[in-house]
């Protein structure tokens, strides 16, 4: 363990020298995500979330995400309602143009997040409904999030180790026509430091209806 959080810094290190040095030449981004979760009580809990988005390593901003929200458990770590907001600034690109402009939005959304386990793989399901008020446009959409996670091993007391694997797959569907929005497809090795912190790298593919998009993800959870 000790050995692993003095390795850390050093393998961040080359991991973003190897791709800054590799994005110079190719379509791949990166994100960072810090996701939180603050327990109010046994049924309340609050969640706070940021993301920040590069079109390359971490130089060339794509998006900044701010969302927040309340949630209420109806079952203890399993079924979860929350209502939410989310702030979104997105630094678009003009077509065929080294230029960009800043488009701001502003969003709405509720959510239900159910949780299974079915022995060592656990299993979230997450059913959302945004309402997206884009500059002076108003758009609906619904995603499905479903999640997989599984530790690499199990000690003879039953208690899985901090390795894990971790995968997800994400649909985005909009509520007018061109209804197929987005599809994400994410793959990733995360470490369970404990039951408050945990760290993740991974793979991330979006595509769209003509074209698609390659990210690596670093996210931090935390607990508390």
């Amino acid at each position: 363990m000790n050995l692993f959080l003095r390795s850390l810094p050093l393998a961040v290190l080359t991991f973003f020298m190897v791709f800054k040095s590799h994005s110079q030449e190719s379509n791949l981004g990166n994100w960072l995500i810090y996701i939180g979760s603050k327990k109010i009580n046994s049924k309340w809990n609050l969640h706070h979330e940021v993301q920040y988005r590069n079109y390359d390593a971490i130089a060339d901003l794509e998006q900044l995400l701010l969302r927040t929200g309340l949630g209420y458990n109806l079952s203890e770590n399993n079924n979860n309602l929350l209502l939410g907001y989310g702030y979104i600034l997105s630094e678009n690109y003009l077509p065929n143009a080294n230029e960009k402009v800043s488009v701001n939005e502003h969003r709405i959304f509720q959510q239900f997040v159910t949780k299974q386990k079915l022995g060592r793989l656990g299993l979230t399901h997450r059913y959302r409904f945004e309402q997206r008020f884009v500059e002076d446009d108003f758009k609906m959409r619904f995603r499905y999030f479903l999640s997989l996670k599984v530790p690499f091993k199990r000690n003879e007391e039953g208690v899985d180790g901090p390795f894990y694997l971790s995968a997800y797959n994400e649909i985005f569907l909009n509520t007018k026509t061109s209804i197929f929005d987005r599809n994400r497809l994410y793959g990733g090795l995360g470490y369970e430091f404990s039951k408050t912190l945990r760290l993740e790298l991974g793979y991330m593919n979006q595509f769209f209806e003509t074209s698609g998009r390659d990210q690596i993800n670093i996210i931090a959870f935390v607990n508390f």
